[in-house]
Formats: structure tokens, C-alpha cells, sequence
């Protein structure tokens, strides 16, 4: 993988996701009760921060780590193995400052839902690659941080037709938001690659891949995340 990655974390902005979501009570966008229900709920999902103390948050990354290495024992939750995945140090926890408990949550989505694309990523299977390769897991931290932004659910209302129309997709399917960010990994990775990137490029990736997926999120047809012309990328 790659070397010091210390940098990586400063992608996201240092200030936690709970600080950030604003209750949905702005009345110059009407929600259906349906979509009010689940952004309200995705919202709360948002205010939840990584708590390493949390036996369930314990468990939930032991449960990654035996999706991505399933013949691999882990000796603890403070590990050199951690590395071998992506995160910055031996304690995956401390990467946890710019997002929360629901970056965990995305990645282990992916990791049980398209166990396909997440092992071809996590392991770079694909592609001629860079010697300095982007940090799978802190990169899957970064893609949720952006999509919170993208979709503007630190606001009030979204205003965007992106963040507009995804709210149409959250109704048809509570699950929108983890599988747009597993839509999203795979279109950075796509980018990544048609870019021949390398380490110091990750942040550019990144605005390209949340400009790729603002315009397919702003199409007349996208009522459902199958609509997402990336989806296809997707298997399983």
C-alpha cells in the first residue's frame, strides 16, 4: 500500500458530522411524510460518532475485518493487520475524527451486500496501479464525509436537484444512501485508474467522482438507485 498516510485524514474536515446536521424543519421544500421519515432517520444515523468504547461499534469493525479477511485472524483491535486494509495506524479508531459511526456502517455494507466489487477494491485487482495507491479504508471514510455534503444533509432542506432527486430514491429505497456510497467507491476507483492516479491525486479523484455522481444524480429518469447509470458497476 502506501506509506505515511497521515495526510490522508486532513480530507476531511476536522469537525464531527453530529456537529453538523441541522434538524428538517425548513417548510420551503415539502417532503412526503415517507421522505421525511427516512431523511430524519438517515440524519439521526449521521449524529451517531465512532465510540470505540461501544461494544457494538467494536464488533461492527471486528465484522469488517473478517468480510475483508476472512481467513485472517485479527489479534486485537489495536493491530499492525489494520493497515493492510487502509486505515492510517494500528488503531483504526483514530480516523474516525472528520465522520462517524456511519462510515463504518457504509463500509460494511458494501463488504456484505457486493462482496465482488469490495474485495476487487480492497484488494486493487483491476487496472494497471499506481506504486503509491490510495489507503482503501480512510478513502471509504472520505467517500461518506463527501456524499453528506454532496446531498446536503447538513442542511435543512436540500435545494440542489441532486440532493432533490436523491430524496425521490430514499423513498423507493431505504438502503439509497449505503448503496450510493458503494456506487460512489467504485466510480472513484474507475476514476483513479482512467487518470493512472497515484497518492497526492486522491483529493482531485474525489471532486471528479462527486461531479460524475451530481450529474448522474441530476437526471430526469433517476427514480430508483438502479436508475444510477453507475450502478451497473456494481456486483455482488
Amino acid at each position: 500500500m502506501v506509506g505515511n498516510r497521515s495526510w490522508f485524514g486532513g480530507l476531511l474536515n476536522r469537525s464531527t458530522f453530529r456537529k453538523q446536521i441541522i434538524g428538517v424543519g425548513n417548510r420551503n421544500f415539502d417532503l412526503t411524510p415517507l421522505q421525511e421519515h427516512r431523511l430524519q432517520k438517515l440524519k439521526d444515523r449521521l449524529g451517531i460518532p465512532f465510540d470505540e468504547t461501544r461494544p457494538d461499534h467494536q464488533d461492527a469493525l471486528k465484522a469488517l475485518w473478517k468480510a475483508s479477511f476472512p481467513e485472517r485472524e485479527l489479534p486485537g483491535l489495536v493491530s499492525e493487520q489494520w493497515k493492510d486494509m487502509g486505515w492510517q495506524g494500528v488503531n483504526p479508531s483514530t480516523d474516525f475524527r472528520g465522520s462517524g459511526f456511519v462510515s463504518l456502517e457504509n463500509l460494511l455494507f458494501f463488504a456484505r451486500t457486493y462482496p465482488g466489487s469490495f474485495k476487487r477494491l480492497l484488494h486493487k485487482r483491476d487496472g494497471e496501479r499506481a506504486t503509491w495507491e490510495y489507503p482503501f479504508a480512510v478513502a471509504g471514510l472520505n467517500i461518506s464525509y463527501m456524499l453528506v455534503q454532496m446531498l446536503e444533509l447538513n442542511s435543512e432542506r436540500p435545494k440542489s436537484v441532486p440532493a432533490m432527486n436523491f430524496l425521490k430514491v430514499l423513498s423507493e429505497d431505504e438502503e439509497a444512501f449505503d448503496v450510493l456510497f458503494c456506487i460512489a467507491f467504485e466510480m472513484m476507483d474507475a476514476q483513479w485508474l482512467a487518470r493512472h492516479a497515484s497518492y497526492m491525486q486522491f483529493n482531485e479523484i474525489l471532486e471528479a467522482t462527486k461531479s460524475q455522481l451530481e450529474r448522474e444524480l441530476s437526471l430526469d429518469d433517476v427514480h430508483r438507485i438502479r436508475d444510477i447509470p453507475a450502478y451497473n458497476l456494481l456486483f455482488k
